[in-house]
């Protein structure tokens, strides 16, 4: 089996594995319906390296301004993924407008949210 990179980017995201710890970055500004399948297939093999070690997933989402219904799916898809292997879901740097729309679809609730950087390493911790 062949080892995924530490880094890798695309167009559409920003994917790095830590000890523990696996950081996506959708680079925006919008994950629509054209977006979200790439999005997930590109998250997906690092789910499967990263196994039962994970113990935090991040969704950085600083460069997103919209998001589609799919991208929404797209985050709780993700999330559940990420909670089977036993890791925490973190949303990091969302949009007040985003949390908005995480709140009335009550996708908030699924994750942990860090609207900084030292919300975040509390929460790294």
């Amino acid at each position: 089996m062949t080892s995924l990179p530490p880094q890798k980017k695309t167009s559409l995201i920003e994917i790095d594995v830590r000890v523990n710890l696996l950081y996506v970055k959708f680079v925006g500004p919008q994950v629509g319906q054209r977006e979200s399948p790439i999005i997930s297939q590109e998250v997906e093999p690092y789910f499967k390296e990263a196994g039962k070690g994970l113990k935090h997933f991040i969704i950085d989402l600083q460069n997103v301004t919209f998001m589609s219904s799919m991208g929404l799916g797209v985050c709780i898809g993700l999330r559940n993924k990420s909670v089977a292997l036993g890791a925490k879901p973190i949303l990091f740097g969302t949009s007040k407008e985003l949390l908005q729309l995480f709140a009335m679809m009550k996708i908030d609730q699924m994750y942990k949210i860090a609207k900084n950087q030292g919300e975040l390493d509390i929460l790294l911790r």
